[in-house]
């Protein structure tokens, strides 16, 4: 209980834990099955949760939002219904818009230099938007 009572964690994130501070399979299995029966652990939910916290504050969208969800042990399949929910309440083009003006609110790419532009690129790939949507992004900027 106090593991869960910090924040929420999916059903693998907890079995580990549990395994770590030593509990034998057999324990952990009908901790995790009650812990499910009184909705203290739905992966579903977590999965839900985890993807708009991190669309909403710009960490991670489409492969880097997948990549997230499965390090912390969320089933594939569960993480991209996940995934496929958030896409209907945040727009992609939106977050980059969001991000951008928050992150980098001097950037112009039409002015910027070619380090400049390699560096934004960069981080913005790196939380997962494509190259293709960040130059449809850049040229209707302005």
């Amino acid at each position: 209980m106090r593991l869960l009572s910090r924040r929420e964690l999916s059903e693998g994130a907890l079995r580990e834990r549990l395994q770590r501070k030593g509990f034998d399979h057999e324990q952990i299995d009908q901790t995790l099955e009650r812990c499910r029966s009184y909705g203290y652990v739905d992966d579903e939910r977590f999965a839900r949760l985890r993807a708009r916290q991190l669309l909403s504050a710009g960490r991670a969208v489409g492969p880097a939002l997948l990549a997230d969800l499965k390090q912390q042990r969320i089933d594939e399949a569960v993480a991209r219904q996940a995934m496929a929910a958030m896409e209907e309440e945040f727009s992609q083009t939106e977050v980059l818009r969001t991000l951008c003006q928050r992150r980098f609110p001097d950037f112009d790419f039409q002015t910027a230099d070619d380090r400049t532009r390699r560096r934004v690129f960069t981080y913005l790939q790196r939380r997962g938007f494509a190259p293709s949507v960040l130059f449809q992004y850049f040229s209707q900027e302005r």
